[in-house]
């Protein structure tokens, strides 16, 4: 990845400017930036990869060729058409340019299933920059044997082949047994793999392209809330505030993609792209990327495989405390301690089992003036309330955003000590002042801030917003907001869980945002959606979409966020919200149950109550999700990558590894059609058993469709009100099994009940254990068969 100065003096030929004058700017304040046109620009030169002029294996070093080339447009039988075809230079004086230059590019190999591709578009080198993508330095494998073919290298692993063809030059990725999985050849009558040089400035962006094969799926590309087979259409990842579930625009955008055809490819960038997936050319993906250079990773193996080598190279998370997976109450918002206290009485009176109250925009003085205190007109201490609600099994969370209106009273702070992003003349580009965290000043000021509150006694910081750090401001660590923007939620979300882990010693913020990088900090919320079906329908697609980007942990507005929420509508939603890793329910008031009345309200707690009996489940899940990089919200081809139907659908999906749950999305239906993949499902509600395919399944006393894989034995645990109050002295195994085996696999015949002493400690060797683990110590379990029928 290329970082461009910010001021770099030159000849009037050789310009470098680190924001590119692009063909076509947004429209509005933070539309996410679509570079792909740059490419469709006549006026810009073009330099289309050609041939090797030089490659050592033993190093994956070489140089590439590139032939100069123009866009044109042909006319043939009165039918016009655009194309690229070689020119000649037309820069003076032409000895001192290279009409065909010849630029480095390399070939790594990082892991057995891990390859790494760079190519530069200019000689010089890059500056060092922090690097807030990856986890570590990708290490050098040596487990890949190289030898001289024709026209080219092979370079053979226990994954697959990788073939360097030096002219014309290109690069194909195989598995093992030699199917070609993709590969960087352009198709015919497709765009080139190439680099631009921008007319209005001499910037250069790069544009790699990738072979589709007959019937390959394309997911990932992080929270995008279209289908979830992103094959045909055409993504632009910028971060942007979306305003809903139901645009193409995106909090959360990931450079990230996981193919069906066995292999996945990461573009380590932080610059606006546009993936075009098929969408233009069927057969080809063309990547149109902001970035000067390319740096991508292609991965080989299972879907679980490549995330695990993904994630890997970009980090996992951390385990969220316990009582993060417990219910979330909230709304817009509550704004006085008789509020809170009053929600939490409620709660406990109804006996509806909860473990966070969320402050959103309403505990300041002024409502939406964030200045990290709580109002005194309104709070008579804020402390105690803190403490008598933790006493009574109740988490803090509080709302705070990183903008800064004129009439804060922070705001001439942070001007005066220069916090902010900055404008070309030191002032802010915005009407807000920006908090600008690549500035260490900024973060420590900030953490300051934050810790005040922790200290206090508040459980979780909700990060919200972060996806509009100005693209043409200047930030402190040397770049534009051309390569900040995106960086903006990690380096956001890094300061709030550094803080939190430092005072709280636990691993947990509530975050909007999102860019590789940001799977380190969890967790992640889906944002603010609408009140309809198809928001709802959206969200799980955007969830889907998240957790195959390489994300554990995910939640979303339960309800819905604008506009109160329907009742037909929230008593569907919930059960949904209560099989995500983290539920939420949160928007336009009323999002208590009781103001429905009290049906609603015995529904509510049914739903609710249904997450918490399976909380060893969910808990234990979510250990493994993070530890090996898996998201809890898990399409069903992670757990079925063979079964083509599995990479369609999506509106269902796998709670971890053995509940599949299929939500209802339509108003007043009880029954839905669900695909369930091979083996046999027992109805966790009824107990009836299906069959592989296609069925029409009713729901149970919750409404929602939930299915147990066969052969689980899922821990419950008795109720209580919060999960600190949980008796993880006793677990009941609960055999789902058609024919017993599970059961058997206890020692037990089903039917019977017995107890047995186990110690259960997942923790990974060399990890803090947290204090309210429930897996340390001693746990009595007892074991029943579950009735199928």
């Amino acid at each position: 990845m290329r970082l461009l100065p910010l001021v770099t003096l030159g000849t009037a030929f050789a310009v470098v400017s680190s924001s590119p004058v692009h063909a076509a700017q947004p429209g509005w304040l933070n539309a996410p930036l679509d570079v792909s046109p740059d490419f469709a620009d006549p006026n810009n030169t073009f330099f289309v990869a050609s041939s090797v002029a030089s490659f050592d294996p033993a190093t994956g070093a070489g140089q590439l060729g590139w032939k100069r080339s123009a866009r044109g447009i042909g006319v043939s039988f009165n039918n016009a058409r655009p194309g690229i075809s070689p020119t000649k230079p037309n820069e003076w004086p032409p000895q001192e340019y290279a009409a065909d230059p010849t630029l480095p590019f390399s070939l790594e190999f990082v892991s057995p299933n891990t390859v790494r591709l760079r190519i530069a578009t200019t000689a010089t080198p890059p500056p060092a920059r922090e690097e807030l993508m990856l986890v570590k330095p990708p290490a050098r494998d040596s487990s890949w044997q190289s030898k001289r073919i024709d026209g080219g290298w092979e370079f053979r692993g226990s994954y697959g082949t990788v073939v360097l063809h030096e002219k014309p030059w290109f690069v194909e990725f195989r598995d093992a047994s030699g199917r070609l999985l993709t590969s960087t050849r352009p198709q015919p009558s497709a765009a080139p793999f190439c680099f631009i040089r921008r007319m209005s400035d001499y910037t250069r962006s790069v544009q790699p392209v990738f072979s589709l094969s007959p019937g390959e799926k394309l997911v990932g590309g992080g929270e995008s809330f279209s289908r979830l087979d992103k094959r045909g259409q055409k993504l632009v990842l910028c971060t942007s505030d979306a305003l809903g579930v139901e645009n193409p625009a995106q909090y959360k955008p990931v450079p990230f993609f996981l193919s069906s055809r066995g292999y996945g490819v990461f573009f380590h960038t932080s610059a606006p792209l546009t993936a075009d997936l098929g969408a233009t050319h069927f057969s080809q993906s063309t990547v149109s990327l902001g970035d000067d250079a390319v740096d991508l990773f292609v991965f080989f193996g299972s879907p679980k495989e490549v995330l695990a080598s993904y994630t890997d190279l970009v980090g996992r998370p951390p385990l969220p405390p316990l009582w993060s997976f417990g219910l979330w109450m909230s709304r817009i918002t509550y704004s006085s301690e008789a509020e809170v206290r009053d929600v939490a009485a409620k709660l406990r009176e109804h006996r509806i089992p909860c473990d966070v109250i969320h402050l959103d925009t309403g505990w300041f003085e002024t409502d939406w003036r964030c200045d990290y205190e709580f109002a005194p007109s309104r709070f008579t201490d804020a402390g105690k309330m803190i403490t008598d609600l933790k006493r009574d099994g109740f988490h803090v969370s509080l709302w705070q955003l990183p903008y800064f209106v004129p009439k804060n009273k922070l705001f001439p702070e942070i001007i005066a000590k220069g916090l902010h992003v900055k404008d070309a003349k030191g002032g802010t580009p915005r009407e807000d002042a920006v908090l600008d965290f690549s500035n260490p000043a900024t973060v420590a000021w900030y953490q300051e801030k934050l810790a005040g509150l922790l200290k206090l006694g508040v459980g979780a910081i909700k990060v919200d917003f972060g996806e509009a750090a100005p693209l043409d401001g200047l930030y402190a660590s040397g770049s534009t907001g051309f390569y900040e923007h995106n960086l903006y939620p990690v380096r956001y979300q890094k300061a709030v869980m550094e803080v939190t882990e430092r005072t709280n010693h636990e691993s947990i913020i509530w975050a909007r945002a999102a860019w590789a990088g940001s799977q380190r900090y969890p967790l992640h919320w889906g944002g603010d959606s609408h009140t309809t079906d198809g928001a709802m329908a959206a969200s799980l697609r955007g969830g889907l979409s998240f957790g195959a980007s390489g994300f554990s942990f995910w939640g979303h507005d339960i309800g819905g966020f604008f506009g109160k929420s329907p009742e037909e509508l929230y008593r569907r939603w919930l059960p949904f919200g209560m099989f995500t890793s983290h539920s939420r329910c949160h928007g336009s008031p009323p999002k208590e149950p009781w103001p429905y009345g009290e049906n609603f309200t015995d529904e509510f707690r049914r739903a609710v109550e249904l997450k918490y009996r399976l909380m060893p489940y969910v808990y234990a899940q979510a250990k493994d999700s993070a530890d090996r990089g898996l998201p809890m919200l898990r399409a069903l081809f992670f757990e079925f990558p063979d079964d083509a139907g599995a990479w369609t659908v999506d509106d269902e999906y796998l709670f971890g590894s053995s509940l599949l749950v299929a939500p209802l999305f339509e108003a007043n239906t009880t029954a839905r059609d669900v695909y369930l993949p091979a083996g046999r499902w027992i109805d966790y509600q009824t107990g009836h058993v299906y069959a592989g395919g296609w069925h029409r399944i009713k729901a149970g006393p919750v409404p929602i469709v939930l299915l147990v894989r066969d052969g689980t034995v899922l821990p419950h645990i008795g109720l209580a009100q919060s999960t600190a109050q949980l008796d993880w002295s006793q677990l009941e195994l609960v055999a789902y099994s058609t024919d017993g085996a599970a059961a058997r696999g206890l020692v037990f015949r089903p039917g019977d009940t017995a107890l047995q002493t186990v110690t259960l400690n997942p923790a990974a060797d060399g990890q803090r254990q947290l204090a309210n683990d429930p897996f340390s110590g001693q746990v009595k379990w007892t074991v029943r068969a579950a009735t199928a029928r």
